[in-house]
């Protein structure tokens, strides 16, 4: 009898950012926001005109909500004998 393979869970794991990471995130997506990028959260016409569309809001409201488009690249260390 082969040996069972764990499958992947559906849900991703929440990874955790630093402040670091966290800021360079939510400014990169604020630019992209600024330069016209589509908004990734539904907001209303209200919800808009009560952030007086600051793309830093929106931003950080994707991110939240967790659907930022963008990563963080960290590096993988390995150990030498």
């Amino acid at each position: 009898m082969p040996a069972e393979k764990k499958k992947k869970p559906l849900v991703e794991e929440e990874i955790e950012y630093s402040k670091y990471e966290k800021a360079r995130m939510i400014g990169s997506r604020a630019l992209q926001i600024s330069m016209g990028a589509p908004f990734l959260v539904a907001l209303s016409e209200e919800e808009l005109k009560n952030i007086q569309f600051d793309p830093i809001r929106i931003a950080m409201m994707e991110f939240e909500e967790n659907v930022l488009p963008i990563t963080v690249k960290r590096p993988t260390f390995t150990l030498q004998a």
